[in-house]
């Protein structure tokens, strides 16, 4: 009950599956590691500015900690990272042959990505068809590998699975979104009142991405919404787990280096830097994994990441980071 895939991701994955636990390992690995950077990448070049290569490298290295176990086992977290970081950028471009390829892609990795086609879809309303069709075309893909009645029954238990919310972390699946804390430390949610939390969270990042698009200059707002969305994705998502906050450690991580490029290395940087460093070493060793998990990354990336919003949303058109800013401070 733990593990939510659309049946389209067989037909991506059985392929490399097919090449034997070693071969298929290492191209699996390198599919997901690959669009990740090359999505980093190319938000890096739309920052501009001297020392991108500084930039790229110190905000890896930041995430890096959050997300290795993730990229080490291999998830599909990794995948849809990239694939929607893609997808923020050519939304927001408004190419509509990318934004369909990687919208497919996203789906095709986790059903998750719906969120960030919505948000896309309210970001640019004329590419809602290319998002469409690429759902379709997703939901399509399977009936060409199997029998009708067979895949049927899997969109009958991918269904279920899809509408199955849990706040219970002793079942087989342990949340860690933001009602494992309150868990944690006796203070239970019911599943309603954790959704009209979702549903809420959801409005406001909506209204918050429309704000960052209208206010940003368009070489950061990329960033800014791509790291407003993985957010919501990993902290008010119902299917998280421990090591989903892959998806939102690596923009977090290029925001981090972003703001010590313009501000330098003040206490602010240090802060963020060494807070996001460290919350991927919770679980170093059994017994720190055991005393934070699943409870603290909820409330650490939340901290991270609306201390990095909120410095963003002063970041008008006037404000756009400087061609030239000295990046050791």
């Amino acid at each position: 009950m733990g593990y939510l895939y659309a049946p389209a991701f067989a037909v991506l994955y059985v392929p490399l599956l097919k090449l034997g636990p070693y071969l298929g390992n290492i191209l699996w690995h390198m599919l997901g590691f690959s669009v990740l950077t090359f999505a980093a990448m190319r938000q890096v070049r739309k920052l501009g500015g001297q020392e991108q290569t500084w930039l790229l490298s110190f905000g890896l290295f930041l995430a890096l900690p959050v997300a290795l176990a993730a990229l080490r086992n291999g998830q599909a977290t990794i995948l849809l990272t990239g694939a929607c970081w893609f997808l923020t950028l050519s939304t927001l471009e408004g190419r509509r042959a990318e934004s369909f390829f990687w919208a497919m892609l996203a789906i095709i990795a986790k059903p998750t990505a719906i969120i960030m086609l919505l948000l896309a879809g309210a970001l640019r309303p004329r590419l809602i068809p290319a998002l469409v069709l690429a759902v379709l075309v997703a939901l399509a893909i399977p009936y060409g590998f199997a029998s009708t009645d067979y895949v049927n029954a899997q969109y009958h238990d991918f269904v279920r699975l899809l509408t199955s919310m849990t706040v219970d972390p002793t079942g087989p699946f342990v949340p860690a979104d933001f009602t494992a804390p309150f868990m944690r430390f006796g203070i239970p949610i019911s599943k309603f009142d954790a959704t009209i939390v979702r549903v809420v969270a959801g409005l406001l990042t909506l209204w918050l991405v429309l704000q960052l698009d209208r206010r940003l200059d368009a070489n950061i707002s990329g960033l800014a919404i791509f790291l407003a969305a993985a957010f919501y994705m990993c902290v008010f998502n119902p299917r998280v787990e421990q090591n989903t906050y892959a998806m939102v450690a690596v923009p977090a991580g290029l925001s981090i280096a972003l703001l010590w490029r313009e501000k330098g290395a003040g206490a602010m940087c240090w802060f963020l830097a060494a807070f996001l460093f460290v919350t991927g070493l919770t679980s170093a060793n059994l017994q720190l994994h055991d005393l934070f998990h699943p409870w603290f990354r909820p409330i650490s990336v939340s901290i991270i990441a609306c201390v990095l919003v909120g410095w963003f949303w002063t970041q008008d058109r006037q404000k756009v980071p400087a061609a030239g800013a000295v990046a050791h401070g």
